[in-house]
């Protein structure tokens, strides 16, 4: 699909074999988007300082796969899909919430399905949501700082999602039993 190598030790820039070996101590392995991501190194460590951060907002983990699958949802990304899904299966989000965000249906957690409607909103009017958006968001207990993390959340999936579609980056093997494609009659990027 397109010429993006996967980098690795031996091929990467000095600041790329340092974007890997920062992902290997976090996840404790080098992931195919990094090893794209690393063709600019900028752009991996971009992706890691911005995951960084993400960790650190109040959202739960399980809010935070929630904002990630949401974005990667409305932009239609099969890795970065896989990807969190096998991370909402680690931090414990319920079963049928997981199969409601990758289908694309009403998740049965009230505050999750908010939160899932709220960055869809984000994402597909591109930041101006509505009073109404907000409105509802709050009333499932989210808040005004929540509106600015679910927008970091945004922004980290927005940087994986593109650069999966452009570079066509494979799904590693230990997401494979998360492969996902988009459900039938759904929108394509």
């Amino acid at each position: 699909m397109s010429d993006f190598k996967l980098q690795n030790p031996e091929t990467a820039k000095p600041e790329g074999r340092e974007a890997m070996e920062r992902a290997e101590a976090g996840f404790g392995f080098v992931p195919n988007l990094i090893n794209v991501l690393a063709n600019a190194p900028a752009a991996a460590h971009a992706y890691l300082d911005v995951g960084g951060r993400l960790d650190s907002t109040s959202l739960a983990p399980e809010e935070r796969q929630v904002v990630l699958l949401a974005t990667s949802f409305e932009n239609q990304c099969d890795y970065c899909m896989a990807a969190h899904s096998t991370v909402a299966n680690m931090v414990g989000i319920d079963a049928a919430d997981l199969e409601a965000l990758r289908d694309g249906s009403e998740l049965p957690t009230a505050r999750l399905n908010a939160l899932r409607n709220f960055t869809r909103a984000v994402v597909e009017k591109r930041g101006n949501v509505t009073q109404d958006d907000l409105r509802r968001f709050r009333e499932a207990g989210f808040e005004q700082d929540q509106v600015l993390e679910v927008i970091v959340g945004v922004a980290m999936k927005t940087l994986s999602n593109y650069t999966n579609h452009i570079a066509g980056t494979p799904v590693d093997e230990a997401f494979e039993a998360q492969r996902w494609s988009p459900p039938t009659g759904a929108a394509t990027a």
